[in-house]
């Protein structure tokens, strides 16, 4: 059964844990054929057991399915500190979802998974892992610790943001992260899922992102969007009624009317902020909906690998 077609029956059941953990299974074996290869040292790999080694690290659970001694040739416990955070505003549930469609297939839910994904690579990984989802107000905090327990709280959680859309919610990055600097005292790489679309100053949203900068912290922004629609503004000319999904504020017009000057001034502002991204040496990721996981999963593996 190919990856996708697993995807889709796995994700009719909702299962966020399950579909997280396909994905990443099917991004080692990919990996381990591709171009990649050397990445795959961060995982357990297999050699074939040779008469006189240290028993010590056979895999006796591939042996019951193979009937063939293997050894673990890597298998190292880090000390990783990574804390996720999750813009929970009523932007990122846009696109209004349709019958068919799965729940990953707007910016809430794509994040949602790719927070899991993460969540299920830094568990194999034995690296602790934290948790931060705002809004208009600091909704969800937890430290960052490495326990199936905690692993699992933190997978309800992201379970209960998809099934909460609630109701319109502004969106205060500035101001949650900065709380979320404060409490990040130990060394850590943190992860911001975020649509950018919530503020007009600027500069106080980049010196908020450059408070995360403090302690030597790694960060990574995924700016997480619908590219069809909210970069490349690709409606057809029909008359249609643009809602601010965290306001209420209304607009009729022709999309073809706005086209141009729309994708123009979305490309200055997204060009700005992956300019100052890298004059803080804040690692800067455009993603869109319609994307698979594999460039969330390498760039951590990636920055990982720079963090060391």
């Amino acid at each position: 059964m190919k990856l996708e077609s697993q995807l889709e029956k796995i994700s009719s059941f909702g299962h966020l844990e399950l579909l997280a953990n396909q994905i990443v299974e099917g991004f080692i074996s990919g990996m381990h054929k591709s171009p990649f290869h050397g990445f795959s040292s961060e995982f357990a790999e297999h050699k074939v057991y040779n008469p006189g080694e240290s028993t010590r690290h056979i895999d006796w659970k591939l042996f019951a399915k193979t009937d063939r001694l293997y050894t673990k040739r890597y298998e190292e416990e880090t000390n990783l500190r990574c804390h996720i955070i999750l813009d929970n505003s009523s932007s990122m549930h846009y696109p209004a979802l349709k019958d068919g469609q799965s729940f990953y297939e707007n910016k809430i839910g794509f994040s949602v998974l790719a927070s899991a994904v993460l969540m299920d690579l830094l568990k194999r990984q034995r690296d602790a892992v934290g948790l931060s989802v705002y809004s208009d107000s600091y909704e969800f905090y937890a430290p960052e610790k490495g326990s199936g327990r905690h692993h699992r709280m933190l997978l309800n959680k992201l379970e209960d943001v998809l099934q909460k859309p609630g109701e319109a919610k502004n969106t205060d990055t500035i101001t949650y992260l900065h709380q979320i600097a404060q409490k990040m005292h130990r060394r850590s790489m943190i992860i911001l899922f975020t649509d950018m679309f919530q503020t007009e100053d600027n500069e106080a949203l980049f010196n908020a992102l450059r408070h995360l900068k403090h302690n030597k912290h790694k960060v990574v922004l995924f700016h997480v969007t619908d590219n069809k629609t909210e970069f490349s503004f690709d409606f057809d000319n029909a008359p249609r009624k643009f809602v601010d999904l965290e306001t209420g504020e209304q607009v009729n017009l022709f999309a073809e009317n706005i086209k141009e000057e729309y994708e123009k001034r979305v490309a200055d502002y997204f060009r700005k902020i992956e300019e100052t991204c890298m004059q803080y040496r804040i690692k800067y990721v455009p993603v869109s909906v319609d994307e698979k996981f594999e460039k969330i999963l390498l760039t951590y593996l990636v920055e990982k690998q720079k963090f060391g």
